[in-house]
């Protein structure tokens, strides 16, 4: 499902270069579009490789497991974000710029 999101997302972006625009406020929206489609497909790229990589730590039966600091992830948080690779205080610490992404840094 995330994969044919992501494919669709790809086919609108290509359609929406492939549209001729008239005027300025024709090319003021197709440009709103265009990076809208591209917000969209980079933000579904990152969940998809999230949900690549929670599904190989359960195969390696780390699943639930912080990345960054190896304390087990709340339950109520991978309840909300089963892809998470982070506990709550590290994510926190990520966000405010305290350590780094692992995840992102790769």
């Amino acid at each position: 499902m995330l994969e044919h999101s992501m494919l669709s997302t790809v086919k609108q972006g290509r359609q929406a270069v492939a549209a001729d625009t008239q005027d300025v406020a024709d090319q003021a929206v197709m440009s709103y579009q265009k990076e809208l489609i591209y917000t969209q497909g980079t933000q579904g790229h990152t969940q998809l490789s999230l949900v690549r990589l929670a599904l190989e730590r359960i195969r390696e039966g780390n699943y639930g497991e912080c990345l960054q600091c190896g304390n087990p992830i709340g339950v109520k948080r991978l309840e909300a974000l089963p892809w998470t690779p982070y506990c709550i205080d590290c994510q926190e610490k990520i966000e405010n710029g305290e350590i780094q992404d692992i995840i992102r840094a790769a």
